[in-house]
């Protein structure tokens, strides 16, 4: 008996969960709203952009073709993706602010719909947009950021910053192992006054070497050093070996020591995972920056359902005055929101927080505001 009742309990709630007119409709709300405010405030961020880098662009002589495929086409995905859930709320609050005043809400909670499975039509509609930025974030946009970032770097950057030299370059490249180049000049592939130090566990300095030049061999794919010198410290006792030429077996390629912070933003998903186990060999410092970026694509993604519960709760009562309190106070929480996951990022990279708990803490708070919203709104 009570198997037969649990079967029926199932196949009540698959029957319920069907999709309806009235899903398509808010569906078609939901997507529509979404698309046309991404289209327009996509317009606007390019013409913003175009006008500010126009004078850059005709003094490198920047081809009209590369201006729109290899740069505001791939710009244009970056900038969608990175504010996806934000245009996602301000979608959800302004048509169901819209169903509210022509009491399109009130007829549907009449009709013998609860606010609940009127949910359904939403999420379903958030889960599509959250799936797309992430399988976008994580497999597309990588590529798309690359060549826009070539793009800038050829027609925009300024040329002493298109040279590619990168100055005071310091770096963990083993536990407790330390790298420091002064200059490094990718055309030659060679550096100027390196210097590699090995500290013990208790942070006491143990060894360092020491050389004017340093080039990469690219037949045994490591770093020389030419001129050296070692100094090997035993208590007060120090002993100092000299040399033409030392390799060093340095987990680190000419690419790293070019790579800039935005590199991140062209790594795919598996590429990510790969550099983030040799960043953990390293014990490089730069680790929390790639878990900050692992641990944001996810998280961009999961802030589509919260604030979409959010603009829904908030939006879907018919008020007097219009719709502009209840845009206001979506707006402030949807900023709070992205404010907060800044100071998260930043207390993560610059202090001691987990990574992980650092992109999810706003998350876990914004979804009890979420609930709580969700249990308060009229129903």
């Amino acid at each position: 008996m009570e198997k037969r009742n649990y079967k029926k309990t199932i196949r009540k709630i698959i029957a319920d969960l069907r999709i309806k007119i009235i899903d398509f409709y808010i569906i078609k709300k939901f997507l529509g709203t979404f698309f046309f405010a991404l289209v327009l405030i996509l317009t606007i961020a390019v013409v913003f952009d175009f006008a500010e880098k126009i004078d850059d662009f005709m003094q490198n002589h920047a081809p009209v073709r590369a201006i729109i495929f290899d740069y505001y086409f791939n710009f244009i995905p970056y900038f969608a993706t990175l504010f996806a859930p934000l245009f996602v709320f301000i979608s959800v609050i302004f048509f169901t602010s819209k169903m509210a005043v022509n009491t399109e809400i009130i007829a549907i909670l009449n009709s013998g719909m609860s606010f609940l499975r009127m949910m359904w039509p939403y999420f379903l509609s958030s889960l599509f947009i959250a799936v797309f930025t992430f399988m976008l974030t994580n497999f597309v946009i990588p590529h798309a950021n690359l060549v826009r970032m070539n793009f800038e770097e050829k027609y925009y950057r300024h040329p002493a910053m298109r040279m590619g030299v990168v100055s005071n370059f310091h770096r963990q490249v083993y536990k407790n192992v330390y790298a420091y180049m002064e200059m490094y000049y990718p055309e030659s592939q060679s550096g100027r006054n390196f210097s590699l130090e090995r500290f013990d566990d208790s942070g006491h300095l143990e060894s360092k070497l020491m050389s004017p030049q340093v080039r990469w061999d690219t037949t045994i794919k490591k770093w020389s050093a030419w001129n050296y010198y070692i100094r090997d410290i035993h208590g007060i006792n120090d002993s100092i070996s000299k040399g033409l030429r030392i390799d060093t077996a340095l987990t680190v390629t000419p690419k790293d020591f070019a790579r800039e912070p935005d590199f991140v933003g062209t790594m795919t998903y598996h590429e990510l995972n790969d550099y983030i186990s040799l960043l953990k060999l390293q014990g490089s410092d730069e680790l929390k920056l790639y878990m900050i970026e692992k641990q944001r694509r996810f998280s961009n993604s999961f802030a589509v359902f919260i604030l979409t519960l959010i603009g829904v709760s908030l939006s879907s009562q018919k008020i007097r005055g219009g719709i502009g309190m209840q845009i206001g106070v979506g707006l402030a929480l949807s900023f709070s929101y992205i404010l907060f996951m800044q100071f998260a990022s930043q207390f993560s990279l610059k202090g001691n927080l987990n990574p992980l708990l650092a992109l999810w803490i706003p998350n876990l708070l914004y979804s009890f505001i979420a609930l709580f919203l969700y249990r308060i709104a009229p129903k």
